[in-house]
């Protein structure tokens, strides 16, 4: 997948709970331009000014950070404590019940003076960062390796499909990118929409659409920024984009080219997962838990709504699916994540309460769950039957968490566990990767043993509750997908 507007090659940037109780559980660019990356062989120093798509929407603030980062300038970025949270100041390691569980600790952090980190993704022993430097890092067992870099500035998204990785940025485009096999260094392979798909679009009328009063767009390429990506197995062979223009697309991995187009909510999409029996789940500013049933027409696709899991007044900041079982969880800036189960139905199953500020990220592995929030901690949640406990707080960061990825712990992506033991005691192991505001990641080891409960289960104020008062979303609540 080549595209005539240039490419960047990069990889020469400098190294240098309860127990026993059910947990509770947003006409055509002029500008568009095809040769914005670069190679870079720079150190980044501080945050660099945002690189926003010059043409589209201009009248935006181009400057993502500081007092300008997305995260200040977002209407529902929420500070105050959340109504739901009932653990206490103890639980964050001053004087009460431990906050993590044996065989958990922090391994290291990462720093440079790049930005505030938003994404991450991680396969084997690489980790992706992307900022609002131009920047995305590469780092190989926790050690600097280099990079590549797009003048596009903020890198709100990364997913790593087969050999490809593709970056979701502030400018609206997705660029794909692959490790050369003859230096190992990483070169930009194309971007979606193709510049000559989007030239040759533009010439028919009826590909534009209306995005904003006045203001129209050709419906194969995003508005406004890409804010999350989520590919399928290799077998559909397809990546999913949502954005703030309010659509998700549907693309073709082996040929670049935009399926469908679909207007999915009235505000920003903020997560999108494609998941289990073709279906899709979209989260939204506007509050709202969506899902999208997937049928192959043809060459393309069709999507059609199947149910609205939630609507609230909190928007929806995060997304994920349970590694091992037919559960979705959705984290909110009212600093609760809802959890959802079922196989051929999903039911409400609770929600999971204790973040105290708005929850900005989920990632699931084995039967544990993470949540990161903008209270600077991320939890540690294990499903056991249904039932969901707290295992850990990891605590470190001193800015709101962004973004989480998480791998399975190994000799292979960590130089230290080549020294260890063999465990065979049958617990799981796993790598965490945190990104925050802070401008660091932070690189944790985690496991899924059990630990003492870390919210006891007497006393109102420190119980977590299987629903809160007023829930909607009772046990007859359902969604059909059959």
């Amino acid at each position: 997948m080549r595209d005539s507007d240039g490419e960047g090659v990069g990889g020469g940037l400098p190294r240098s709970h309860p127990s026993n109780i059910p947990l509770p559980m947003h006409h055509s660019d002029p500008n568009y331009s095809g040769t914005d990356d670069e190679c870079s062989n720079r150190n980044s120093s501080s945050s660099a000014t945002g690189g926003a798509s010059p043409g589209f929407y201009n009248d935006y603030p181009s400057s993502f950070s500081g007092e300008c980062s997305p995260y200040n300038m977002s209407p529902w970025n929420q500070t105050m404590a959340s109504p739901w949270s009932h653990h206490s100041e103890s639980m964050a390691g001053q004087g009460g019940a431990p906050t993590m569980a044996p065989g958990t600790s922090l391994i290291s952090s990462l720093v440079r003076e790049e930005g505030h980190i938003y994404s991450l993704a991680a396969k084997g022993d690489a980790l992706y960062t992307g900022s609002d430097s131009k920047n995305i890092r590469v780092w190989r067992k926790q050690k600097d390796s280099g990079g590549f870099k797009s003048s596009s500035g903020l890198v709100k998204a990364i997913v790593i499909s087969g050999e490809r990785i593709f970056t979701g940025h502030q400018d609206g485009k997705i660029r794909v990118w692959k490790v050369s096999p003859k230096n190992g260094l990483h070169k930009r392979v194309g971007s979606l929409p193709r510049l000559r798909d989007f030239l040759r679009g533009s010439l028919n009328p009826s590909n534009y659409v209306e995005v904003r009063k006045n203001r129209s767009a050709l419906w194969i390429r995003h508005s406004d920024a890409v804010s999350c990506l989520s590919p399928t197995d290799a077998a559909q062979g397809l990546l999913y984009s949502g954005s703030w223009d309010r659509t998700f697309k549907v693309w073709r991995i082996s040929d670049s080219k935009c399926l469908e187009s679909v207007v999915a909510h009235d505000d920003n999409v903020n997560a999108i997962v494609a998941a289990f029996d073709g279906l899709v789940f979209t989260g939204s500013a506007d509050g709202t838990v969506k899902v999208w049933k997937r049928e192959v027409q043809g060459k393309g696709t069709k999507h059609s709504p199947v149910q609205t899991l939630l609507k609230q007044e909190h928007a929806v900041n995060a997304l994920a699916v349970s590694a091992v079982a037919p559960v979705l969880y959705c984290g909110s800036s009212d600093g609760l994540v809802n959890c959802w189960e079922g196989d051929r139905q999903l039911v409400h199953a609770g929600v999971l309460r204790g973040h105290k500020k708005a929850v900005f990220c989920l990632a699931a592995a084995g039967a544990l769950l993470f949540s990161g929030s903008a209270d600077n901690t991320i939890m540690v949640w294990r499903r056991d039957g249904g039932v969901h406990s707290c295992l850990s707080v990891l605590s470190g960061h001193t800015e709101p968490i962004r973004c989480l990825a998480v791998v399975e712990y190994n000799k292979e992506n960590v130089a230290a566990a080549a020294t260890e033991s063999v465990d065979n005691s049958g617990v799981s192991r796993w790598i965490v990767y945190s990104g925050s505001l802070d401008k660091s990641i932070k690189v944790w080891r985690v496991t899924d043993e059990a630990a003492e409960p870390m919210f006891q289960g007497s006393g109102e104020g420190s119980q977590m509750f299987d629903r809160y008062p007023g829930d909607t979303f009772g046990a007859s609540s359902s969604s059909s997908f059959r």
